[in-house]
């Protein structure tokens, strides 16, 4: 069965697609059979793998109340071992849609049980948000990874995140445990950067992995390609930490008895 890993924060900007895109593609090259799903309206993650989000006739939207045609809308990639249930900015009308529904915070999780069977990781790559969508995609995920960008403000931007996580999991879905914090952005060279990794390893020490994300040039220049950045420019800085950051994903399988919230 699939581990399902929502990848999360509320903030934008802080490099969370590149990590869901990205390390779905790692992924894969390391011949895992992936699925990442576009969860987010922009659809970043969508245009960001070569699709035409004009052309789609099948997104997440038009499955979502329908679990049973949720092959429909999956995609096969130009690259082995690699999927996508793609979005459209159609998707911003689901926040509404789930408002008056029975049981509203499991509809993902139903879609996605149907094809977790064909998948060793599904990938949701969540909105900037912690709407409907977002509590979606944490009932039906068995882990949550954090992006962090290295600055200051990071930390405060995910204790809301965090208590949600608790809610959901006390309330909702009580398998679902906090993989870890990934830094993103990180310029070795910077006060800054050194600053921010040691304060997250202060709050976080049992979550926080050891591969940092770093501001690259090739990273950003990636999903203008239609590609990640692992089938862009693969010997790259940023291709390399997204492989490292896969390598322990997959050995990292928490038990839930370290600590979720951050320490004070």
């Amino acid at each position: 069965m699939a581990r399902i890993i929502a990848v999360a924060n509320q903030k934008g900007g802080v490099g969370k697609t590149t990590t869901a895109l990205n390390l779905a593609a790692a992924l894969s090259i390391m011949e895992k059979r992936v699925l990442i799903v576009d969860c987010d309206p922009q659809a970043n993650t969508t245009s960001g793998l070569g699709l035409e989000t004009d052309q789609l006739e099948y997104t997440l939207y038009t499955v979502f109340f329908e679990p049973e045609n949720a092959l429909q809308a999956v995609y096969y990639l130009h690259a082995p071992y690699f999927s996508i249930l793609p979005a459209t900015t159609d998707l911003v009308g689901l926040e509404i849609d789930l408002v008056d529904k029975m049981a509203r915070e499991y509809y993902l999780r139903d879609l996605l049980t149907g094809l977790a069977p064909s998948y060793d990781y599904i990938i949701l790559d969540c909105p900037p948000s912690l709407g409907l969508i977002t509590l979606n995609a944490l009932c039906a995920a068995t882990e949550l990874l954090v992006p962090l960008q290295c600055e200051f403000f990071a930390l405060e931007g995910i204790i809301k995140l965090l208590q949600t996580y608790e809610q959901v999991k006390k309330r909702l879905n009580p398998n679902l445990v906090l993989l870890g914090v990934v830094l993103t952005m990180y310029v070795s060279s910077t006060k800054l950067s050194r600053e921010v990794k040691s304060e997250v390893f202060r709050c976080f020490p049992d979550h926080l992995f050891e591969t940092v994300i770093p501001r690259n040039v090739r990273l950003s220049e990636a999903p203008s390609h239609g590609k990640s950045i692992i089938h862009y420019d693969v010997k790259s800085r940023g291709a390399e930490a997204y492989i490292s950051l896969a390598r322990e994903v997959v050995l990292r399988r928490h038990s839930d008895a370290a600590p979720s919230t951050a320490r004070q």
